[in-house]
């Protein structure tokens, strides 16, 4: 019986050594795909600076709704937090070149929502 409660007792813990590098093979996966997601963020915010937003929102679940509204019109839609601000900025289009940006922007009122403005990340 003894002998049976050691196998017992050396199973449990090869189990839970096993349950644990799986755990912090996990943690290791979550955290590189939140840097890689953190890093493509900062590049895509560092080329296009110039955004053409359709909607701000402080309520994050109406700023979801919102882009999904335009991305169901075809557009690729982001959702970026305004620079000291608590608003989160429902971005339809960015650009890197302001004039470009600007030339959009005016289409983008004419033809798609008059309501539309330019929000320029610092």
């Amino acid at each position: 019986m003894l002998r049976a409660e050691q196998n017992r007792i050396r199973v449990a813990d090869s189990l839970k050594r096993i349950e644990n590098r799986l755990r912090a093979l996990e943690e290791a996966r979550l955290d590189s795909l939140r840097m890689a997601a953190e890093a493509e963020k900062a590049a895509y915010e560092a080329i296009n600076k110039f955004n053409i937003v359709v909607g701000s929102f402080i309520v994050p679940e109406n700023a979801q709704a919102w882009a999904e509204e335009y991305r169901k019109q075809g557009y690729d839609t982001r959702i970026i937090k305004m620079t000291g601000s608590r608003f989160e900025l429902v971005v339809a289009e960015s650009y890197d070149s302001f004039s470009k940006a600007v030339e959009r922007l005016n289409e983008f009122q004419t033809s798609v929502d008059i309501d539309t403005w330019l929000y320029v990340r610092k």
